[in-house]
């Protein structure tokens, strides 16, 4: 009989899930998942969508994604231990999962591993052989061979055997631990869940043998149909795309073309066939070929020796107005660190400018000397005649006050047919070094190269270069080949008009560049080679800083490594031979069984039913897509390829969703009016956003209600690794809130909901950690459900019961939804939702510490032990301490951080606070916890315990009475604080001692 895809699917009866409630809506891995979220999100250019654009930002991490979907359609049963087990097969989690992901680790490590988690030695014998004492029975010669890192693996273990035996033991770690062995599991074969699917189908029910089999007959149990997901927002792309890789039917929408080009390049180039990989390559083969041999025919990049070009770097260079001088703009000397090449400025008094030498390895204090440039913090310095000349940079382009009164800047701006500088311009640009490679090497991997002073021949070629361009400027705009498209002024588009005096997109671009990828454009037209050109295009403008410590050389940078457009004062390009091999593409080895269409229009504007939206919106976003993709626009939107020629090319951004105000409130109002219009009775909704303060989950709630949607839960994910867009406490967590559509609304009082909404909130809390006192009790290593869940499930409680209203003290909340609001309202909204926030803080009473006590604190001292509890279980993300602090209502909570790095957050211990800080503190500075604090500091400090004990009399009010108090938290601390501060927690404790054996 027959058992393929089709036969297993006619076993499955329809719409038997139709109203089973969902896993994502109960009880959904969010720690595990964020942990998976972050290590994908640390293998930065490895991650797999970021090679069709590192340039945007904002993309989701696909293994999240992928744990959304099956989230929305595994159900939830009365079996919470199974559907968790069968979640984490599903997604590579559990044991035998880590068995295939850490299958490279080595016999010495994970003999260690194994050591570690009391393994004997007739287990470490069954897998390992032990070189050091050969057939060894005792555990101390196995210890000491391990520990040698004398022990191999069995050679008559099979494959499988041994990933069991990998699994096992990896799994006695910590779950971040595991992560950090193992391979993303994306990057499974089918063959590695070949053993999960007997539990599966026993379990839902099913008759699958692969995850996208499992997806269609979980969507015909539910839907009666293969799931369709839907995103508005898609961006990067990766919701679609790993939607569709999933199994599901997929569309993403965006008002963006660059967003819909990725989205669309996600699926048509990652996701591509073999066949389809192997036909655009050689498409890509042969334009590369052409453009290279029309390249070398024109002789722009090649030196009389045969040499050829691999990198130019240019600088300003502006007359000082003091001496008349010409003076190049550097801030530093150095251009490579690794090979010891530095730029030596030569005097030339009868032309008033300096010549520029190029010296190559030189040594550690010559190195030290050239750190320092002409530009020194914000003025041009150099030294004419043994005296040094000092001129601000924004006197040298600002403002000017003329004989009528107004002001102009001294920079002109520029046309829309010049390529360069002009000569009476303020700012000059100047080639300052070549990197050459030696001819004969070229095509080798890795050629020889050195870098160059700037010669006449090289001069001259340059002019060459200029006036082809200047030549042919005119036909090219209007053949779309290069950009003819103005700067629109923006937040971000008005630094190059402000500081350059640059007025359309093509003046980013050095002559070299606007040559090369006009001939790009001419060569290939295809859909392939305008993303790959875009990929390119963040490599190459005057936009990108030469980093002389990337790589032997040095490199340019990206032009958006921090999302906006930064002018620079010197600047690196790339010869065509590296542009060339940047845009090359290549698949991710992933087919897809149909890639997701993409759509070039308005959130508000779908009109395509489906069973799951998962989106992430625009919420308080800080990088202006809306502005900054037009560098990319404007070289593309001419003559695009098919279907990119079905969309509209402009960045529309009157149309763009801003992510604050009244007016972005209307939008996603609208935006998700039309997802729930789209959507059967039985679908969901996944929103993720970034929340940063209170009023954010007050505006979700109005949007939700105005939407006519209702929402179910919240989870937390700590998707952001630590990068310099968020230093200083930028959030790093994303908030993923599950959404059905409303049915009929209840009516009643803000009083009433408040009981309501109390009841709800320890309800949700009381059964997740109930939940995780049955996985301890089952063997889990770890908490399913943290702390951050449980503040999660406090906010989602609140909006489950207030979304579940559509009148609330005889208001309509649908139409509340559009009021417009003042700047710092707290409406009835926001005060529900801080109670909840309350009453959840009330049930995370941490280990140790009782009830009773734990009310009697104020809010700043609840913050401090719950920080203290976090540290002790190993978390330092600084977003904990944000959050915490807002739910605890911590006016400033930096006042107790020691430490306020992103990933290396810390609160202050007693020898950060010593004897005389800390008392200023509200709320905190006089009361029992930093009373506690003090009498450790002093014990330390060797001072006489009689004296403490007095001292302690003095500063708490009614010592007797809350003797006992002070008790507890110093025994807290003891115990909390012992495992990384041995020295704290031993005085900790022996303060506890003390007092308990005081003298009454």
């Amino acid at each position: 009989m027959r058992d393929d895809a089709a036969t297993r699917l006619a076993k499955i009866q329809a719409h038997t899930l139709r109203d089973a409630p969902t896993m994502i809506e109960r009880v959904w891995p969010s720690t595990q998942i964020s942990i998976e979220a972050e290590q994908e999100r640390d293998a930065k250019q490895s991650q797999t969508l970021t090679p069709l654009g590192a340039y945007w930002k904002g993309r989701k991490p696909l293994v999240l994604v992928r744990a959304c979907v099956l989230g929305a359609l595994l159900p939830a049963t009365n079996n919470p231990e199974r559907d968790l087990a069968t979640f984490e097969a599903l997604m590579a989690f559990d044991e035998n999962g880590m068995g295939h992901r850490a299958e490279g680790i080595a016999a010495a490590d994970l003999s260690t591993i194994a050591l570690q988690g009391s393994a004997s030695a007739e287990e470490l014998s069954a897998a390992f052989v032990n070189r050091l004492t050969p057939n060894s029975n005792l555990i101390d010669e196995w210890s000491d061979a391990i520990e040698k890192r004398r022990v191999g693996w069995r050679r008559d273990l099979n494959p499988e055997e041994r990933r069991a035996i990998i699994g096992k033991w990896v799994s006695t770690l910590p779950y971040k631990q595991r992560v950090e062995l193992a391979a993303r599991s994306e990057h499974l074969d089918d063959d590695a869940f070949d053993h999960i699917w007997n539990d599966v189908n026993e379990h839902l029910g099913t008759t699958a043998r692969s995850i996208p089999e499992l997806v269609n007959q979980l969507g015909v149990m539910r839907f009666g149909e293969k799931p369709h997901v839907v995103d508005t927002f898609s961006g990067g792309g990766s919701i679609p795309f790993e939607a569709a890789r999933t199994g599901c039917r997929s569309t993403g929408t965006d008002l963006n073309p660059i967003a819909c080009m990725l989205s669309w390049g996600a699926g048509h180039i990652i996701g591509a066939s073999n066949t389809d990989e192997a036909e655009w390559k050689r498409s890509q083969e042969h334009a590369a070929r052409e453009i290279s041999a029309r390249m070398q025919a024109l002789g722009f990049e090649h030196d009389a020796d045969g040499n050829q070009t691999k990198a130019f770097l240019y600088c300003l260079e502006t007359r000082c107005p003091q001496t008349g001088w010409m003076v190049p703009m550097l801030p530093t000397l150095v251009i490579s660190k690794a090979q010891g090449v530095v730029a030596r400025l030569v005097p030339e008094p009868e032309h008033q400018r300096y010549a520029i030498e190029i010296d190559s390895g030189v040594g550690p204090d010559r190195l030290k000397a050239a750190a320092l440039g002409t530009v020194q913090g914000d003025n041009l310095v150099h030294s004419v005649g043994g005296e040094t000349y000092r001129t601000s940079l924004k006197s040298l382009r600002g403002l000017e006050r003329g004989t009528d009164g107004s002001k102009f800047s001294k920079l002109r701006l520029w046309s829309k047919t010049d390529v360069a500088p002009r000569p009476d311009d303020v700012f000059q640009e100047r080639l300052y070094a070549i990197l050459w490679m030696r001819r004969g090497t070229v095509s080798n991997a890795r050629p020889q190269t050195f870098f160059a002073s700037v010669k006449p021949e090289d001069v001259r070629r340059e002019d060459e270069v200029r006036a082809l361009v200047e030549t042919n400027i005119v036909e090219w705009q209007a053949a779309g080949l290069i950009p003819d498209m103005a700067i629109e002024a923006g937040a971000k588009t008005s630094e190059p008009i402000r500081t350059r005096g640059w007025t359309h997109w093509h003046h980013l671009f050095t002559p070299r560049q606007l040559h090369f990828f006009a001939l790009c454009r001419e060569v290939d037209s295809s859909p392939i080679g305008a993303i790959a050109l875009a990929r390119v295009l963040d490599r190459s403008s005057k936009l990108n800083r030469w980093s002389n410590n990337n790589g032997s050389t040095g490199q340019p940078t990206n032009v958006f490594s921090n999302q906006a457009l930064n002018t620079m004062l010197n600047y690196g390009s790339y010869a065509s031979r590296d542009y060339l091999r940047l845009m090359e593409m290549s698949s991710a080895g992933t087919t897809l069984q149909a890639a997701p269409t993409i759509l070039n229009q308005p959130a508000s504007a779908l009109a395509i039913q489906h069973h799951l939206g998962i989106t992430d919106p625009p919420y308080a976003d800080a990088v202006n897509y809306h502005e900054i993709t037009e560098f990319f626009i404007a070289w593309l939107r001419k003559q695009p390829p098919n279907p990119f020629d079905q969309w509209v090319w402009d960045s529309r951004r009157p149309l763009a969703i801003k992510g604050e105000g009244e007016e972005f409130r209307r939008e996603m109002v609208a935006a998700y009016s039309a997802l729930a219009k789209n959507m059967p009775n039985n679908g969901l909704q996944i929103v993720m956003f970034t929340h940063q303060s209170g009023a954010v989950w007050a505006d979700m709630a109005q949007i939700f209600w105005g939407a006519g949607l209702q929402v179910q839960a919240a989870w937390y994910i700590a998707t952001e690794t630590s990068t310099e867009l968020r230093k200083g406490g930028h959030v790093q967590g994303t908030v993923i809130l599950v959404l059905r559509k409303r049915n009929d609304g209840e009516s009643g009082y803000e009083d009433e909901i408040a009981q309501e909404v109390r009841g709800e909130v320890a309800r949700q809390i009381d059964t997740l950690v109930g939940l995780n006192q049955q996985l301890k009790g089952a063997g889990r290593v770890e908490n399913l459900f943290e702390d951050a869940d449980l503040q999660m499930a406090g906010y989602a409680a609140a909006l489950r019961v207030l979304t579940g209203y559509t009148r609330i003290d005889g208001r309509d909340m649908t139409a509340e939804a559009g009021r417009p609001r003042k700047k710092g309202e707290q409406g009835f909204v926001e005060r529900i939702i801080d109670y909840a926030v309350q009453v959840a803080n009330e049930h995370m009473v941490p280990t140790g510490l009782t009830p009773r006590l734990w009310q009697s604190l104020s809010g700043t001292e609840r913050f401090y032990l719950k920080m203290v509890d976090l540290e002790a279980a190993g978390l330092s993300k600084l977003d904990n301490y944000q959050n915490f602090a807002r739910a605890f209502r911590v006016p400033d909570y930096g006042v107790l951080m020691a430490d306020l790095r992103p990933n290396t957050a810390r609160i202050k211990g007693a020898s950060d606070f010593k004897r005389r800080t800390g008392f200023e503190i509200p709320n905190f500075g006089e009361g029992l916890v930093r009373a506690v604090l003090y009498g450790i500091w002093e014990l330390s400090a060797e001072i006489d315990p009689d004296v403490v004990t007095q001292q302690l009399h003095e500063m708490v009010d009614g010592y007797y009475r809350r003797r006992e108090d002070l008790i507890e938290i110093a025994e807290y601390i003891a115990s909390q604080r012992g495992r990384e501060d041995q020295k704290e927690g031993r005085y900790a404790a022996l303060l506890a001692n003390i007092l308990r054996n005081e003298k009454l």
